[in-house]
């Protein structure tokens, strides 16, 4: 049995980009034995995936650093890989007993499902398509049953607020009235449910109109859990969001998305998207404009 240290120290999104690496792994290697040091932001998460034997947590005071490399000292892996390129989990693994440690690319021009392709490559292991279905065995039996119903799901979070989010991108807050007619055509011109979910903050526009007596096809869910949010993206028709964790959930289950980015970060977006499917990328620009182009693409 080969045993894998994976260091992944930083947000879900990046985690789920991992997964990828993980289950070409667990296929070419049935019997690894995979452990991950994680983040306090992704640890819970990546505690409830069963391909993934042992996770251990990375806090930021020196003494748990030291207590942590104590731990890892007790196995000798057979692959140690740095998979979030943080100069902490370099320093960590430095002390550590391992046969092979891997190194990824940091070319920043490198798209990221390429880098994974080279860690593969330097464990002598292939890459097929199927890897990216990595969601595919997920269990919700025991998470809520929003809806049988067809719907989308529109993810309004922090990122459509303008001072909540990074002051050099496109502005694309809506107004109160904006945000009520957006709504409505998406259920006029889809002919399905609307489901609204929120971040860890709800936006305060958002609250306001809740007591507007909107349409009863509309259900807004704020601040889920993120397992519960994974649940709701699986089973949607359609995914509208500004571009995070979200958008991987969607392309891991090949969910029709509608992502949202910045023009000015294209490039830096296409790191992270090459290997999306049913994906469609649209521009930041004023809400007027954006909630039109949206609707046309339903």
């Amino acid at each position: 049995m080969n045993t894998y240290l994976i260091f992944r120290t930083d947000k879900i999104g990046d985690f789920l980009l991992s997964t990828i690496l993980i289950n070409s792994i667990k296929r070419n290697d049935p019997n690894s034995h995979i452990t991950i040091v994680s983040s306090k932001k992704n640890y819970d998460y990546i505690k409830s995936f069963k391909f993934i034997n042992e996770v251990i947590l990375l806090e930021n005071s020196l003494l748990s650093k030291f207590k942590l490399i104590n731990k890892l000292r007790s196995t000798k892996y057979d692959f140690i890989i740095l998979h979030d390129l943080k100069k902490r989990s370099f320093i960590i693994s430095s002390f550590l007993k391992y046969k092979v440690k891997v190194n990824p690319n940091k070319n920043p021009d490198i798209p990221y499902i390429d880098i994974i392709k080279e860690i593969l490559s330097e464990l002598n292991f292939d890459f097929i398509d199927s890897d990216l279905n990595t969601l595919k065995n997920r269990d919700y039996n025991n998470l809520v049953n929003y809806t049988n119903d067809d719907f989308i799901l529109f993810h309004f979070d922090e990122k459509w607020i303008y001072r909540e989010y990074i002051s050099e991108y496109t502005n694309i807050e809506p107004t109160k009235n904006n945000l009520i007619l957006f709504i409505n055509l998406i259920l006029t011109t889809s002919n399905k449910k609307l489901i609204i979910s929120t971040g860890v903050n709800c936006p305060k526009i958002l609250n306001d109109i809740i007591d507007d007596n909107l349409d009863s096809r509309v259900k807004i869910y704020k601040k889920l859990d993120f397992i519960d949010l994974e649940n709701l993206i699986s089973k949607c028709k359609l995914l509208i969001s500004c571009h995070g964790s979200v958008s991987h959930v969607a392309a891991a289950n090949q969910v029709k998305q509608i992502d949202i980015i910045e023009q000015k970060k294209v490039d830096f977006y296409s790191k992270w998207t090459t290997h999306f499917r049913n994906y469609l990328p649209i521009f930041r620009k004023n809400f007027s404009d954006l909630s039109k182009e949206i609707i046309q693409l339903l």
